[in-house]
């Protein structure tokens, strides 16, 4: 086939200590969905920044509609008709969605902006996806689900003939995804050529047509998603089949409690939620966006001052509850968004594994730089992240290596009580069964592990039990050995079971 409508030739990108693509080739058609798969620091996103015009590359050649194309940046790509829909979305959030719209290019009237002109423009674009959003409305006070709505629009308004998608659903609800991906259907069949980068395969499988992998940066291969099945797809990622069995073969006997919670409340958020986490235990909790469930781990932790009830960690009970004083009591939080509440981004890996241990490599007040070194490089080895050495940028790492920084700090401070919040978000099959393995090893280790999880099969994988919630409620509990996700679907949703 010749009539690609954009095409990646041994495409070759390296950072400082760093292939990140080594030879890469991609070509998508017009008005099809084609996936870019592989593992955290296969390259998948540093092609897609390199196709938009956000990197540019070492080496290689891209051709847009057959013609080689070159750009020095993102606005260069745009005008061409490539537009990269970001994981992170970019927007002056302060700002109106018509001004967000236009600020490339703001209609004028002899040196005035044309404000009646500016909304004229940001509707038809919003109307020609099917997007029902105010042009005047802020864009912070929108939900994500529809800011990427207006991200799509000004990227179709502009002439995309390319559209990439970056992680796109790590933050939607299951209803936001379905409308994702009926607008990307729309677009496809509009000739629109979709690039689709994701970890998750469920996707993969509904939304494309075809997928590349990539492996160290190198494209391991090309292939049509009807009739590939998902052990092929993860063989091609990582070389290996994945065992789940293995996961849940990680068992030890509960002991005492460790975590003990009665009657926590917090206003507007959740109410009267007791439960316990015993040692060498893994319990789960699923619920829908909004059930309550981050809210329950974030207060647990100290981060609500508005929240009352009682915590015990062991047999001491954590009266007032800060950060600080759970910390010291052996509770550590791995949340929900790694970038803005787990890591540094300013800081190196080092930095942010020893942050939490500071106290105790300390002495007089210094730093014992050699102890900390050390203890930074054994979690950083143990965990596997995919860097050149310990002293490596936060910020420059893949999403799923910054996953594991943020477990690394955690584990480096010997916690007894673990609160995960989405451990796997963004990151790739491979690291994910490395997680659920920890996770399940951890708990063998003695250490009580308290898992949030909107994926019940990894719910139904790590957990020994699990327990539902619903408009800040705890509404049932099962146990993962026998439970199902039909049964837990219809807890979360407060659906009954249909009776015979």
């Amino acid at each position: 086939m010749t009539n690609w409508a954009v095409e990646a030739r041994e495409i070759c990108k390296r950072f400082p200590g760093v292939q990140a693509l080594d030879h890469a080739s991609v070509a998508v058609a017009p008005g099809s969905c084609h996936a870019l798969m592989g593992e955290n620091g296969a390259g998948k996103s540093t092609l897609g920044k390199i196709l938009s015009g956000i990197y540019e590359p070492d080496s290689g050649q891209i051709l847009l509609e057959g013609h080689p194309v070159r750009f020095a940046n993102p606005m260069q790509a745009t005008q061409a008709g490539i537009s990269i829909v970001h994981q992170e979305l970019l927007f002056c959030e302060n700002m109106t969605v018509g001004e967000n719209l236009c600020l490339e290019d703001l209609p004028n009237r002899r040196g005035w902006i044309d404000w009646t002109e500016m909304r004229r423009r940001a509707k038809r674009w919003l109307d020609a996806i099917g997007a029902d959003v105010d042009p005047d409305a802020t864009v912070g006070s929108l939900p994500i689900s529809l800011q990427q709505m207006v991200q799509i629009a000004g990227a179709i308004g502009r002439g995309a003939k390319v559209l990439i998608f970056d992680e796109p659903t790590s933050s939607l609800t299951l209803r936001e995804t379905e409308t994702l991906f009926e607008q990307i259907r729309r677009l496809a069949a509009q000739g629109v050529a979709c690039i689709y980068v994701s970890h998750r395969m469920d996707e993969i499988f509904e939304i494309c047509d075809s997928v590349t992998v990539l492996r160290d940066g190198k494209t391991v291969g090309t292939r049509p998603t009807r009739g590939l099945t998902r052990d092929e797809l993860v063989r091609m990622m990582i070389g290996r089949s994945i065992d789940t069995a293995s996961v849940r073969a990680i068992r030890t006997q509960p002991g005492e409690p460790l975590l003990r919670v009665e009657g926590l409340t917090s206003p507007h958020r959740f109410r009267e939620v007791s439960f316990q986490v015993r040692r060498g235990e893994v319990v789960g909790f699923a619920g829908l966006v909004g059930a309550g469930r981050s809210e329950v781990a974030q207060a647990i932790f100290g981060l609500d001052p508005s929240a009352t009830g009682r915590v015990w960690i062991g047999e001491r009970e954590a009266v007032r509850r800060s950060p600080a004083s759970m910390m010291r009591l052996g509770v550590g939080l791995v949340p929900e968004d790694r970038k803005r509440q787990g890591l540094v981004l300013g800081m190196n890996a080092r930095e942010n594994i020893s942050l939490p241990s500071l106290a105790a490599l300390s002495r007089l007040g210094f730093i014992e730089r050699q102890r900390e070194y050390d203890l930074a490089r054994r979690f950083f080895e143990a965990m596997d992240v995919r860097a050149p050495h310990v002293d490596a940028p936060s910020a420059g790492l893949s999403g799923g290596n910054q996953q594991k920084l943020v477990m690394a700090k955690w584990l480096a401070a010997d916690c007894r009580v673990l609160l995960l919040d989405e451990p796997t978000r963004g990151v790739d099959v491979g690291t994910k069964s490395e997680i659920h393995h920890m996770i399940r090893r951890l708990a063998a280790e003695g250490r009580a592990v308290m898992v949030i999880s909107s994926e019940l099969p990894e719910l139904l994988t790590v957990s020994d039990r699990i327990l539902a919630m619903r408009n800040g409620r705890i509404v049932g509990e099962v146990d993962a050995d026998s439970a199902t996700e039909e049964a837990l679907m219809r807890l979360m949703t407060g659906v009954e079971a249909a009776t015979a």
